[in-house]
């Protein structure tokens, strides 16, 4: 059986993201998508790893794109929600990219640097025949060319710069070079900046023309670049400090991407969202307290200060037991449910929620 969805229903979506984008769109986006469904085909042989460095090189691009094929035909898409797949080679491959050994397990992805550096002596530079490169463009290339533009190949986690350059001077490493060689730590930044660009065209590119447009892991969709951007390393480091090493080099990457949001990845960061929302050009907040906090609907604060300056706001839960009445909680706090997203995985007995909430907000 074919993936639920249509052409007609891309358009729709395309259509309502871009009016979200701009500020036109009077209601939330609301994405909910049924896992579990049948799939009407045999499961493929090759399991279903979180992460594609799991299923080790012997393992073709066509395997790992016809496993996801069978898990996107299990879904079903609610109001907003399309189909999207993330090529996951682990957060920050710019690293693997870069020269860094890669580990995994089947749960995550690790990088580390191959030999000890100084941080005056690290050298970062392009090299096309890197062979976790190349293994990221024939995966997407695979995915893209499979779907017809049918299914949004979203772009793989490139990570943080800061948290790149932490792959190369791990544990306290780099925070003794931010007081000891601040200056070597934003040359390497801005070089790792300027790289990160080029493998983003480069990823980019090489969906074309099949995608529909741009995502990224946390999965909205946008017709001109958007990414998620993040800076798990800030989590360490004072407000002073995030000003001096991590604001210029995210602010700059705001002014070259159409529509950038943030990720703010629990409590750690919060000294650091007044300094961020001063960017003009981020345009919205993912705020994800970890686990074990209270859930998300405990934060009116956080929120009305992101609206408050303009920004949009994203609640983002995929572990198929989601609460999505959270939507009618952040309407009430917030006074409107405008500029808001709420992606999430639901239970096939939430359906019926779902639809409710959709019609209630007139998204589907």
């Amino acid at each position: 059986m074919p993936i639920h969805f249509s052409k007609e229903r891309w358009e729709a979506v395309k259509m309502s993201h871009e009016q979200w984008w701009a500020g036109t769109l009077k209601r939330p986006l609301l994405h909910f998508t049924i896992k579990g469904c049948d799939a009407g085909r045999p499961e493929p042989v090759q399991p279903n790893y979180g992460s594609v460095p799991r299923f080790g090189a012997s393992v073709s691009a066509e395997e790992i794109v016809d496993r996801w094929d069978y898990n996107l035909s299990r879904e079903r898409y609610l109001g907003d929600a399309f189909p999207n797949v993330l090529p996951n080679f682990g957060p920050g491959v710019v690293g693997a990219f870069l020269g860094a050994d890669v580990g995994c397990d089947d749960s995550t992805v690790w990088f580390h640097p191959k030999e000890d550096q100084e941080i005056d002596e690290l050298k970062f530079g392009f090299d096309p025949e890197n062979p976790w490169l190349k293994r990221v463009i024939d995966v997407v290339q695979t995915a893209s060319k499979r779907w017809e533009g049918m299914v949004q190949v979203n772009m793989t986690d490139l990570g943080g710069n800061l948290d790149v350059l932490s792959t190369f001077r791990p544990s306290e490493n780099l925070l003794l070079d931010l007081y000891d060689k601040p200056e070597a730590v934003k040359a390497r930044t801005w070089e790792l900046h300027d790289l990160w660009w080029k493998y983003f065209g480069l990823l980019s590119d090489a969906c074309k023309p099949y995608n529909p447009g741009y995502s990224a892991w946390a999965g909205i969709f946008s017709s001109e670049p958007y990414y998620m951007l993040q800076s798990d390393f800030c989590y360490m480091i004072s407000t002073e400090m995030f000003d001096e090493f991590v604001k210029p080099e995210l602010a700059a990457t705001c002014k070259l991407i159409a529509n950038p949001f943030y990720h703010l990845d629990g409590p750690g960061q919060l000294a650091h969202l007044d300094s961020l929302l001063t960017i003009p050009e981020l345009k919205g907040v993912q705020w994800m307290p970890t686990a074990g906090s209270p859930r998300m609907d405990h934060y009116p604060e956080i929120y009305r200060k992101i609206r408050a300056a303009g920004k949009r706001i994203q609640v983002y839960n995929t572990e198929a037991d989601s609460d999505i009445g959270i939507i009618d909680v952040l309407a009430e706090q917030l006074g409107s449910a405008e500029g808001i997203i709420v992606i999430a995985s639901i239970r096939p007995d939430q359906e019926a929620e779902a639809l409710d909430l959709i019609e209630k907000y007139a998204a589907g």
